[in-house]
């Protein structure tokens, strides 16, 4: 919200007040309106709609009801149920019938007392809201990863550049203490010059009833295949299964390597850049059933500064769950159940003011409701996001066409290969464009 914002909205209300007293309507308010159960009046608080209130979708919305200076006006989903759902969560909260429920985004982006939205859409359903909303003057808290494909993401990084919008990613872990500080370990230098890093992500599995039958009356089918190509439907090839399907997402590497690849990323400080070369080393793709993403995975990157990253689905050749910064002088494996260092004493070291000391976040979505108020860059801004997706989204062109990737970081092509450089991004199905 801009301080501009917040004045016009102070303004309104006041003379509404004013107006109400004229005619002699009766001045008994809500105390929550008047902040005076210890929430900031309505003319300081963040609006939010949500957009995808499914299973992250609502974990996410969950967060925002818990935080004092931000209120959910509306709320919206192809699903009725879950925007059903979601409002009647909402409505609770607040103790009023004041939330809207929408099917089409559209409508939500285009209320003018809505300050910021939060984004938990399948993955193919990412950027065009996203650019929407950034075109509608919304800052966005939009879930990992980034973006379907690369062209996608740098289309998004330029809308939010170009509206001056806040962006934070769902990379939450980036606003977790101890990944904070095995970023700090490495980037200052604990384990000498960092050689080799592995991300170890989930493995994947094959599956998906192919039984195709009509949408249940409460799905809005084609609006949920959106820009993606149209298929049959079939109840495993929405809500949670999405992922596991090439069309709508990306299976587990691309599930998380906005978590492991970005912290990853993170210690090495190769944020605002990428890899110079992709090969892949092992992909297993399901034969039968809906699902079409890679279960078994493992793919090379090679860095501009002589770093090796290694992405592979964990125990895939002895590499753990999470990340692992290896040095000339030892290394660092942080995940969200264990932290390790060699040698051991790492691991009791301080961080000296004068040395790389890394973005501190009060907690994933607090950060990005202070950050709409300062209008500071959040812990996982779109840039960096983008980044990260893109190590992913290079990995799954050299696992699909089976062979080494050359590319360029600076201009995002990928050097030499046509047929590669058509995966860097696809048509959309009609009326959809970005």
């Amino acid at each position: 919200m801009t301080a501009s914002n917040m004045f016009t909205r102070r303004s309104f209300l006041r003379r509404s007040a004013a107006t109400i007293a004229v005619l002699g309507f009766p001045s008994i308010v809500p105390s929550s309106a008047l902040g005076a159960d210890g929430r900031p009046a309505p003319s300081n608080r963040i609006t939010m709609g949500c957009i995808g209130v499914g299973g992250m979708g609502s974990g996410n919305m969950g967060s925002f009801l818990g935080q004092n200076d931000c209120q959910v006006l509306a709320v919206c989903d192809v699903d009725a149920n879950h925007a059903r759902d979601a409002k009647n969560t909402v409505d609770r909260r607040y103790g009023n019938q004041d939330c809207k429920a929408y099917r089409d985004f559209r409508e939500l982006l285009a209320r003018d007392d809505i300050d910021a939205i939060s984004l938990a859409t399948p993955d193919h359903w990412h950027a065009i809201p996203a650019i929407m909303a950034a075109r509608a003057g919304k800052d966005i808290y939009g879930e990992k990863p980034f973006s379907h494909d690369l062209r996608e993401g740098r289309a998004m990084c330029e809308a939010i550049r170009q509206h001056g919008r806040i962006w934070q990613t769902g990379s939450w872990q980036r606003s977790g203490a101890t990944f904070r500080f095995a970023c700090e370990l490495v980037r200052n230098g604990r384990i000498g010059k960092v050689h080799t890093v592995e991300v170890g992500l989930p493995t994947g599995a094959p599956g998906g009833s192919e039984n195709y039958c009509d949408p249940p009356p409460h799905l809005d089918y084609d609006f949920w295949v959106g820009p993606a190509p149209w298929a049959p439907y079939s109840p495993n090839r929405t809500h949670w299964d999405w992922r596991w399907q090439l069309d709508y997402g990306g299976g587990q590497m691309m599930d998380w390597i906005g978590h492991h690849g970005d912290i990853a990323q993170w210690g090495l400080g190769t944020e605002y850049t990428g890899p110079v070369e992709v090969e892949p080393v092992q992909a297993e793709f399901p034969r039968t059933g809906l699902f079409n993403a890679p279960t078994v995975y493992k793919f090379i990157c090679k860095y501009r500064n002589g770093v090796t990253m290694i992405v592979a689905n964990a125990g895939n050749s002895g590499i753990r769950m999470g990340t692992k910064w290896i040095g000339t002088d030892g290394w660092v494996w942080v995940d969200r159940g264990g932290f390790e260092t060699s040698p051991r004493s790492l691991m009791q070291e301080k961080i000296r003011p004068d040395e790389i000391n890394l973005y501190r976040s009060p907690g994933h979505h607090r950060n990005f409701l202070d950050c709409v108020k300062s209008r500071k860059p959040t812990i996982t801004p779109a840039e960096v996001a983008h980044r990260s997706a893109s190590i992913g989204h290079l990995g799954q062109i050299a696992m699909l066409t089976g062979r080494k990737i050359r590319f360029n970081p600076d201009t995002e092509q990928i050097i030499g290969d046509e047929a590669a450089s058509r995966l860097l991004g696809r048509a959309y199905r009609e009326p959809w464009h970005l």
